[in-house]
C-alpha cells in the first residue's frame, strides 16, 4: 500500500516521501521487528510500499537513512572491519555516509562488557554512524543486564528525530 495524496491529514505535515531501510541481524531482538516496522509506517510521508528485490548499490541510493536494528555482535565486528559478506553488511559497505546511518546493538551482557565491543562501536561512530544505545533488562537467555535493543519508541523517536534534521520530515 503505497502513501497517496487521498490522506489529507498527512500531506501538510510532509515535504516528501521518505524511504528509511532497516537491516535486520541474527540477535533475539529481531523478535520485535514487526512492531518496528509497524511503528515506522506510521509516520507520515514513509514510504510503504514493497518491491522487488535488489541489489545493495539501489538499496543504498533509495534510502534516506539507514536503520540497523537490531545489530548484534557479529555484524557489529563485520561492519567496524569493512567485512561485507552478505546483503546488509554490503549496504552498510556502500552506504554514502552524508545519509544518517543508525544502529541499535543488541547482544548478551557478556558480550556487551567485552573490551572489543567497546572499540567496535567507537569505529561505527568514527564512521559517523549514529548509536541508538542498548537498555538493561533481563535479556531472553536470563542474564540481567546492559545489551537489550533500544525500546521501539525511543527507537522510532530517534528515527523522526534524525529525519526532522535532515530538512524533510515535519513533527506533529
Amino acid at each position: 500500500m503505497e502513501s497517496s495524496a487521498s490522506c489529507p491529514a498527512a500531506a501538510p505535515l510532509v515535504k516528501k516521501q521518505f524511504h528509511v531501510l532497516v537491516g535486520v541481524t541474527g540477535s533475539v531482538a529481531a523478535l520485535k521487528l514487526p512492531l518496528l516496522v509497524s511503528r515506522l509506517l506510521d509516520i507520515p510521508g514513509m514510504w510503504k510500499c514493497r518491491s522487488d528485490p535488489v541489489l545493495h548499490i539501489d538499496l543504498r541510493r533509495w534510502a534516506d537513512l539507514m536503520l540497523v536494528a537490531p545489530l548484534d555482535a557479529n555484524t557489529l565486528g563485520k561492519v567496524a572491519s569493512g567485512i561485507c559478506d552478505n546483503l546488509l553488511t554490503c549496504v552498510i559497505r556502500a552506504w554514502d555516509c552524508r545519509k544518517p546511518l543508525l544502529f541499535c546493538p543488541a547482544m548478551n551482557t557478556v558480550m556487551w562488557e567485552h573490551p572489543i565491543t567497546a572499540q567496535q562501536l567507537g569505529q561505527l561512530k568514527a564512521f559517523g554512524y549514529v548509536e541508538i544505545p542498548c537498555v538493561a533488562k533481563k535479556l531472553v537467555c536470563g542474564d540481567q543486564g546492559l545489551g537489550a535493543m533500544a525500546e521501539v519508541g525511543t527507537i522510532v523517536d530517534k528515527v523522526k528525530e534524525v529525519l526532522f534534521q535532515h530538512g524533510g520530515y515535519q513533527q506533529s
